[in-house]
């Protein structure tokens, strides 16, 4: 798959809320690193925070475009709560090796009225 396909695979899983199968993206040693939290390194890792956030909240993810240039694809998204963000997803072999996302953790806690920690 190229990094566009890859990255709407990715929408795809991420919006039935499937850890398993949205790990299964990612290469063995990947690392998916949110800006507002620690990297996470590691397919079991990756699977697992997955696992957790979608415990505890229903995230939708509403593609505005995604961008391609070689072994990058660069996701623009938004939800149906108002909240925007940007990931960055660097593709190797037909799977994801690295992801950045940006995206307001405030503004995702208060929309999904979590705590604020």
């Amino acid at each position: 798959m190229t990094p566009r396909q890859v990255v709407a695979e990715f929408v795809k899983r991420f919006n039935a809320g499937d850890a398993a199968a949205l790990a299964e993206l990612y290469h063995e040693d990947a690392v998916n690193h949110q800006v507002t939290q620690q990297p996470v390194e590691g397919r079991p890792a990756i699977r697992e925070m997955f696992e957790q956030e979608f415990a505890v909240a229903h995230m939708v993810c509403i593609p505005e475009i995604i961008h391609e240039a070689g072994d990058v694809a660069i996701l623009e998204w938004r939800d149906p709560l108002g909240l925007r963000g940007c990931g960055f997803f660097t593709v190797r072999d037909g799977r994801i090796a690295f992801q950045r996302g940006y995206w307001d953790r405030l503004s995702f806690l208060r929309a999904h009225s979590l705590p604020i920690d």
